[in-house]
């Protein structure tokens, strides 16, 4: 939730970089940032578009940030903590939403986490670091 400007809503925070990244039109950035809140699984996209960030839940913020960062189809998303203060349940969610995206965009994902269960469950390869330094691979 940190990740949101609470002084914007969220449709505003996600269709500005967009635009500026791919220079699309502000109607065709709305269309494009509604088919993905969609396809991250928000039950109503054009609400959660016209929201402010106190206005939905911490779940909800997440797949928000998530859409927002595969928007521009990046090639690798680095996802740091993605699952931190979520339950157990929208954990598994999210994580299988970072899956699934992954494998439909193509793109490259490094994980950063301390939770043993979240790399056990998505990673395929894992280094252990420890004072900024690989101990483990």
């Amino acid at each position: 939730m940190s990740n949101l400007d609470p002084s914007f809503k969220i449709g505003h925070q996600l269709t500005v970089p967009l635009r500026q990244k791919t220079r699309m039109s502000a109607s065709h950035a709305r269309t494009k940032i509604l088919a993905l809140l969609a396809r991250v699984g928000i039950p109503d996209p054009e609400r959660t578009f016209n929201a402010y960030p106190h206005e939905i839940s911490g779940g909800m913020a997440q797949r928000v940030l998530i859409a927002g960062a595969v928007s521009c189809e990046p090639r690798l998303l680095i996802a740091d903590e993605p699952t931190t203060a979520l339950d157990v349940t929208v954990q598994a969610e999210v994580l299988e939403l970072l899956r699934e995206l992954q494998g439909e965009l193509g793109m490259s994902m490094l994980l950063v986490t301390h939770n043993f269960g979240v790399v056990a469950d998505i990673c395929d390869r894992v280094a252990v670091m420890q004072e900024g330094r690989l101990v483990e691979a």
